[in-house]
């Protein structure tokens, strides 16, 4: 039986750059899980790439024919977003073992839908400060920069990411992204390690 390797972390802790160098190693053969957003694309983002890019109607439309995992929804300065899971085909556990991205909400709701030996938790962290470094960086290069959504999405991480939460959903491990190379030879390892067992 296969497995979801479920990346997760707060805003800026480097899980996007991670997943992108998970997804490159061909040794690990996973297959990727695209997620669905209600927001809008962000320049060099390609729809079924990052996210399948999609309007408030055929989220209700997903919704009315039962094939929505699990949903959040950000009330963010330029309204409501909503990220969600579809069950639309792209995940078949009898064949392969598969690499997703998400928050600890969307994580725990993906888990109990395919159960938890199915859904293996990879958690990043960072230290805070270098974490809104990051984020501020990044924020810089976009053409409109949307720094009070910035400062939303840092502030409610702290909040949704509590240590209780990740203790209640029974995330031991965390990968430290101090150093990038570091921090993904040490999940390639873990992620070859379990899908030997």
């Amino acid at each position: 039986m296969g497995k979801i390797f479920f990346i997760l972390g707060k805003s800026s802790s480097g899980k996007d750059t991670i997943f992108q160098k998970i997804k490159e190693n061909n040794e690990l053969d996973l297959k990727i899980v695209v997620g669905y957003t209600t927001r809008p694309m962000r320049e060099n983002e390609v729809d079924g790439e990052e996210y399948f890019f999609v309007d408030r109607d055929r989220l209700e439309e997903l919704k009315n024919d039962d094939k929505v995992i699990e949903s959040r929804d950000y009330n963010t300065v330029h309204g409501i977003w909503s990220y969600f899971t579809v069950d639309d085909g792209q995940i078949d556990l009898d064949q392969d073992d598969y690499l997703y991205i998400g928050t600890l909400e969307s994580y725990e709701q993906v888990r109990n839908f395919y159960g938890e030996d199915k859904v293996i938790p990879i958690y990043i962290e960072v230290e805070q400060g270098e974490r809104l470094r990051r984020a501020v960086l990044r924020e810089i290069e976009q053409s409109e920069p949307k720094y009070e959504e910035l400062c939303r999405r840092f502030l409610a991480d702290e909040q949704d990411f509590r240590e209780e939460e990740i203790n209640r959903l029974g995330i031991e491990k965390k990968y430290m992204n101090e150093d990038l190379d570091t921090c993904v030879d040490e999940i390639v390892k873990d992620i070859m390690a379990k899908k030997k067992s």
